[in-house]
């Protein structure tokens, strides 16, 4: 055989008699630094002066947070592979160590990249605007005595601090709690010298203060850390001691919850077991003050059993993510984005019967642009509608107090058949749907809580009603969760049909959640963990056999995160083959672009703008007759294979017009998009003659007039 050195990026890949082999890991760009590049692309947007500041204030607390639970649960996990099995590695080539090689130098360059914007960037420029940081050196005689008031008065009374001894071990520390570790000279009343002492700052106390401008003298938007004022007035909790020092760090732990599901009898109990222990999980991050020595921080590193590329020294707040309650705290709506008043359908508008309506045509929405009360409206309708038999809904994350969930509370209380599916292990919100749960529960509502060992994520409410001496399926199917404040920031579709077959396909799936029995076939609907995997793959080789054939061929996906292996190597068989593949991916894509004679015909692009990008589109040419889909599933081995998913088509020749339309949109912005590189990295696009950007212009369109 002959072999011959194509390169791939900066790594060479091995072609063997002209056919390159499509698993080669050079071909893979990492998931978790992927992830990391998607949250330069967050942070970018603090830096970006044609947003107004306090949405710039946003963007970086966001980018802090969205870092937590990559540590949380990303690095996490890689820690434990690490442990279990170092040998193991991904599609890309990396094992879990070399993973956490790679992934902490980035890291440390972002966080280092946060605290420059913050302090280089937004702290002067949001001093100009007359909103301040005082820092403790800059206290007023005035500000320096109502602050030590108020610690003694509001903070004092519930502070806890621990002396390091034989008798006071090191405490436990709450994951992403405030700390402080104090070094101390002198002994105590019983005579003790431990020289070092931990504060813990309790939850419930704000982490920003706002100083009253009438008893201090401040400006309206004068601020102050708490964490300033704890170190400013810290000596008063150890008296007749001296504070030589005292820092703030903060411990992130490992927060992905482990339900073994071969081995529980009860999933409600197995998840209140495991949320017991989530603010203590292994420790995955340290954050602690840039000014404390080498010898706390080594002391404290080792402790926790942190590696030094797990240790962040920071110059700032070490919970910089809680900056953000600034935006609530000020009033100056020049310096955040405009209002913007969603629109309704006027299918929906004009007419006050939804089902009537929905039996009329099929209607589609996209959220934020169009309002999500019509999805309220939809449950409470069939709440009160005495032709409404039964109501079944999937629910994965919801509001605390849900209108939707009144629905169906007050559709249960009326006699009807409510049978709802909540995903108990929708992370990080699996406390608020253990006691959504109890509540459905108490009002006689058939609460089931999904398959053991899969996700329910799909998104879907079944209205069953009675027409005459017929039932008829009123259907609505989305991408994102009934969950009315997310709905307005976060991108997605909805449909509302009545579709006969769809109607069908969606029964079936709920007999499925709460029954037991063999795969059912359906109709329209493409479900994980059974069909949907097969059923892209079978339509990408579609669009492969009619590019060989000389047709047109073009595949346009856009979603969250493209990561599972069979469908990235098809996409790339389909480049090959000369199909015209265009991703429109938000995050993380292990997928690499623009290599030569693997993946010349696809291009990647991100959109990052006022909207977090949450719709789940998948359309294909189908040689003039375009198919397009919207589901629940992103293209990741968990959405394929450990979910339940639904991906529903878009049958209405108008509605598939606005989908394909909405598309070209995004693929023509050249304002708020990125386009991805074949090492990975990402550049941001640059207008060149008239700007668009896709988001802008859709909110254009349906703004409410």
């Amino acid at each position: 055989m002959t072999e011959n050195k194509v390169k791939i990026g900066s790594v060479e890949n091995t072609e063997i008699e002209g056919v390159i082999d499509l698993n080669d890991s050079a071909l893979y760009f990492n998931r978790e630094l992927s992830l990391l590049e998607f949250n330069d692309r967050v942070l970018a947007q603090a830096k970006n002066e044609n947003l107004p500041l306090l949405e710039r204030l946003n963007y970086l607390c966001i980018s802090c947070s969205n870092l937590d639970e990559f540590y949380e649960v990303r690095v996490a996990s890689v820690i434990q592979l690490a442990s279990l099995d170092p040998l193991a590695t991904m599609c890309d080539g990396l094992n879990a160590q070399e993973q956490l090689d790679a992934i902490a130098p980035k890291a440390h360059e972002l966080v280092s990249e946060q605290y420059r914007v913050l302090n280089e960037l937004l702290i002067p420029q949001l001093a100009e605007q007359n909103i301040r940081f005082i820092r403790r050196h800059d206290w007023t005689d005035r500000q320096q005595q109502w602050l030590k008031t108020f610690f003694q008065e509001e903070l004092l009374p519930i502070l806890t601090p621990v002396g390091l001894d034989s008798a006071h071990p090191f405490p436990r520390i709450l994951n992403k709690s405030l700390n402080f570790i104090i070094s101390l000279t002198g002994k105590d009343a019983f005579g003790r010298n431990s020289g070092r002492a931990i504060l813990q700052a309790p939850r419930a106390l704000p982490r920003i203060v706002q100083l009253p401008s009438d008893e201090t003298e401040s400006g309206e938007y004068d601020f102050v850390f708490l964490s300033s004022i704890i170190h400013a007035f810290v000596d008063q909790l150890f008296n007749g001691m001296s504070v030589k020092c005292c820092h703030q760090f903060r411990v992130t732990r490992n927060s992905d919850l482990f339900v073994d599901d071969d081995a529980i009898d009860d999933l409600l109990n197995a998840v209140e077991g495991e949320l017991a222990m989530r603010n203590y999980g292994d420790e995955v991050r340290l954050e602690i003050d840039a000014n404390c020595s080498e010898g706390t921080v080594q002391f404290l590193a080792e402790r926790f059993g942190i590696t030094q590329g797990q240790v962040f020294l920071v110059d700032g707040p070490v919970n910089l993510n809680r900056v953000q309650e600034i935006s609530s705290l000020v009033d100056r709506p020049d310096l955040k984005f405009a209002p913007y008043q969603p629109s309704t359908p006027a299918a929906l508008s004009r007419n006050k019967n939804f089902f009537d309506a929905i039996k009329k045509q099929d209607i589609l929405l996209h959220h934020p642009y169009e309002s999500f009360v019509p999805v309220i409206e939809f449950v409470r309708q069939a709440a009160a509608d005495p032709n409404v038999l039964a109501i079944k809904q999937t629910l994965y994350r919801t509001s605390a107090d849900s209108p939707i969930v009144n629905a169906l509370l007050k559709a249960a209380r009326a006699g009807k058949e409510v049978t709802v599916v909540i995903e108990l292990r929708a992370r990080f919100d699996e406390k608020a749907n253990i006691t959504l749960a109890a509540k459905l529960q108490d009002a006689a509502v058939h609460v089931v809580y999904g398959v053991v060992g899969y996700k329910t994520h799909a998104k879907m409410c079944l209205v069953i009603r009675k027409e005459g001496k017929k039932f008829r399926d009123y259907v609505h199917l989305g991408t994102g969760n009934y969950h009315p404040n997310t709905a307005r920031f976060y991108t997605d579709y909805g449909l509302f049909t009545s579709n006969n077959e769809l109607g069908e396909d969606v029964r079936k799936i709920f007999w499925q959640l709460t029954s037991l029995g063999k795969v059912i076939k359906l109709n329209k609907l493409l479900q994980s963990p059974f069909t949907l995997h097969k059923g892209l793959l079978d339509k990408i080789e579609r669009e492969i056999d009619l590019a060989k054939k000389g047709r047109p061929a073009k595949i346009i996906f856009k979603v969250n995160s493209v990561v599972e292996e069979k469908i990235m190597q098809a996409l790339y068989r389909a480049s090959q083959a000369d199909v015209e593949v265009k991703l429109i991916v938000r995050g993380i894509c292990s997928l690499r672009p623009g290599i030569k004679g693997v993946s010349d015909n696809i291009e990647v692009r991100s959109i990052i703008g006022r909207f977090l990008e949450h719709t789940r589109v998948y359309m294909f040419t189908n040689d003039g007759h375009p198919e397009v889909y919207a589901a629940s599933a992103d293209i990741m081995n968990r959405n394929m294979f450990r979910r339940v998913e639904a991906c529903f088509p878009i049958e209405n020749k108008a509605l598939k017009a606005r989908v394909l339309a909405d598309l070209d949109l995004y693929l023509k912005d050249n304002a708020g998009s990125w386009i991805m590189q074949s090492d990975g990295s990402y550049v941001q696009s640059v207008p060149e003659g008239e700007a668009c950007q896709a988001q802008v212009a859709l909110m254009e369109q349906f703004s409410a007039k």
